[in-house]
């Protein structure tokens, strides 16, 4: 005999099935994604330049003598001349967050909350979400791109770096995540 709470959980998990991707299917879609890109562009994904590009132009905005004088600043103007409105990884970005947006929409899942455990609050969620982002950040630029650039664009391009980039990706995911998970669990 099934009691409610099973019947509960169970439509439950068949209500969240139907509303997310099959993520094989994802990953396949992502595939796709990648290689039209390098057709029509002669590039892959990434993220962190669209990011690199506003932040360089923002900064000349305020202070052009800063731009001038830094020399992280001055090297990518040189080499990104036209601003971030002609970068085809900001194009690329735009068109991920109005996707996403479009995709929660659809589905219904275009809500204002904030997901965590029951064992922690909506601030410390946030906080440890700002800090895995800085973090993140501040890899990308070590490592010379985003997960998207540097790993998944290096592996289309069977490009050594981009396998050593993605095993440690997931190499210190895994390792971080017993103490990460206890946050959720």
């Amino acid at each position: 005999m099934v009691d409610n709470n099973q019947l509960k959980n169970r439509n439950m998990s068949d209500d969240k099935s139907k509303k997310y991707m099959n993520p094989y299917l994802g990953g396949v879609l992502l595939g796709f994604v990648l290689l039209t890109a390098f057709f029509f562009s002669g590039r892959g994904l990434g993220a962190s330049g669209a990011v690199k590009s506003v932040v360089v132009k923002s900064v000349e905005t305020v202070s052009p003598t800063h731009i001038e004088s830094v020399d992280f600043y001055k090297s990518y103007k040189e080499t990104h001349s036209g601003g971030p409105l002609k970068d085809w990884l900001v194009w690329e970005m735009l068109g991920v967050l109005v996707g996403g947006f479009l995709s929660g929409a659809i589905a219904g899942r275009l809500k204002f909350k904030v997901e965590h455990s029951p064992k922690i609050t909506s601030k410390v969620r946030i906080l440890f979400a700002v800090i895995g982002g800085i973090f993140f950040g501040f890899g990308s630029q070590l490592g010379r791109g985003c997960t998207s650039g540097s790993a998944l664009s290096g592996m289309a391009v069977l490009s050594l770096g981009g396998f050593i980039t993605m095993a440690f990706i997931f190499g210190t995911a895994f390792a971080l995540a017993y103490v990460a998970r206890k946050l959720w669990i």
